[in-house]
């Protein structure tokens, strides 16, 4: 009985071909990152922005619509 099993998985093709998409979608994905995402964007007055909109004043509540319709 001569099985001959590869001894490294490296050796099968399929396996090598993943192996290699892999890592050229790794290299395309931090090479994107690297590109696009280094700084992080902050608005100008961000914080103060935020502020005001979460503690800011209360806006008036609506007032009340007639519940009755006026004839013409």
């Amino acid at each position: 009985m001569t099985n001959h099993a590869p001894k490294s998985p490296w050796r099968i093709a399929l396996v090598r071909e993943i192996g290699v998409i892999l890592l050229i979608k790794l290299v395309i994905l931090f090479s994107i990152k690297a590109i696009w995402f280094t700084e992080p964007t902050v608005p100008e007055n961000g914080t103060e922005r935020i502020a005001s909109h979460l503690f800011g004043p209360l806006a008036p509540p609506p007032s009340p619509l007639p519940t009755e319709e006026k004839p013409r």
